[in-house]
């Protein structure tokens, strides 16, 4: 029905820049309306939102990010977006993209992308 595939992120030094990109498959209709999400897992540590944005466009962020990372969706390309800058040793995790249509009962996840940051 949809399906989210994470790409990007990698080794980055303390201080860079890096991108994600997740692709959402599916219905336009269906996409367009789903309320996205980007989760982090770090080492031994619980999943937890670093960005969201609504159908609508408006977003939210963790306080641990704000200013440094953004989000973003272009409902066109099925795609959402999280540019983080001035990353740090604390952002390093598994990323995970995250869909959802409270409701309706949708909640959709990708396989998760690894940042890793090094000092």
């Amino acid at each position: 029905q949809v399906q989210l595939v994470e790409s990007g992120g990698g080794l980055v030094q303390s201080g860079g820049s890096t991108r994600l990109s997740c692709s959402v498959s599916g219905v336009s209709s269906i996409v367009s309306s789903l309320d996205m999400g980007w989760y982090r897992q770090g080492p031994g540590n619980r999943r937890e939102l670093v960005a969201g944005i609504t159908a609508d466009g408006a977003t939210n962020y963790a306080d641990a990010v704000k200013g440094r990372f953004t989000m973003s969706r272009d409902n066109a390309k099925k795609y959402v977006y999280l540019q983080m800058n001035n990353l740090q040793p604390e952002d390093t995790g598994a990323y995970y993209c995250n869909g959802r249509r409270i409701g309706v009962g949708w909640d959709f996840w990708g396989q998760g992308t690894q940042v890793t940051v090094s000092s």
